[in-house]
């Protein structure tokens, strides 16, 4: 099986800097699509970033320049550093993996594996 376990969510005030963490365990697809997605209370889930075993990524427009994913394949690690944070992002993070995407996903169905979410929240 594989095994993603998330790090780094917080309470936070606007405007800050958080970094979130996401570390594979098991048997882990290192040629894989890894990304990043988050569910506000009530909402649907909404794709964050995504990256490539090659280095390539995708952002959703609400997190463009201000949000950087980046991926330190020997660890089996992804990382979401999170700049000039809003209210609008408070959220549970979820991190994911895919073994078959050769390309950044924005679908949640697509990804087989899900790690167990961590909280961030934001106050101004």
């Amino acid at each position: 099986q594989v095994q993603l376990v998330e790090s780094g969510g917080g309470f936070v005030q606007a405007r800050d800097s958080l970094r979130l963490s996401c570390t594979a365990s098991g048997c882990t697809f290192s040629n894989g699509v890894m990304g990043w997605f988050r569910q506000a209370p009530g909402k649907e889930c909404e794709f964050v970033a995504a990256i490539k075993s090659g280095g390539s990524t995708s952002y959703a427009d609400p997190v463009k320049g201000r949000f950087t994913i980046s991926r330190y394949n020997a660890k089996n690690t992804i990382y979401l550093q999170m700049s000039t944070l809003k209210r609008e992002d408070t959220a549970v993070y979820y991190c994911a993996t895919d073994r078959g995407i050769l390309w950044q996903s924005r679908t949640p169905s697509e990804y087989d594996y899900w790690g167990q979410g961590t909280q961030i929240t934001v106050s101004s």
